[in-house]
């Protein structure tokens, strides 16, 4: 319900940059999809998303202009146009060790 009244509140506000720092936190699958289908509703020319995430199943809803993937800190795999998580490229001048396990994709939209 939380997360309804937050997707209602950026309809509201109309704000030109929305960041949603794990918005599908809790979420079954189910409520992950109406709180995608409302961010992708909102999408416009004039207004930017920045969504932070760990769940690799948001991206599969939200379409997203941008993929970075981070680890550490730190961007090692990223995808400009039409991005598909599963097809981020590579940035060299950032990749990860080895011993970097945790990631978390995070997806813009413009």
């Amino acid at each position: 319900e939380k997360k309804r009244n937050e997707i209602l509140q950026m309809a509201m506000l109309e704000p030109k940059m929305c960041i949603l720092d794990e918005t599908d936190s809790g979420l079954d699958v189910d409520a992950m999809k109406l709180v995608a289908d409302g961010v992708n509703a909102l999408r416009t020319e004039g207004r930017g998303f920045l969504v932070i995430t760990h769940n690799q199943r948001l991206l599969d809803h939200i379409k997203p202009d941008v993929v970075h993937i981070m680890a550490n800190g730190r961007i090692v795999k990223a995808d400009v146009e039409n991005a598909q998580p599963g097809q981020a490229k590579a940035v060299p001048a950032a990749t990860a060790s080895s011993s970097e396990t945790a990631s978390a994709p995070v997806a813009a939209s413009t």
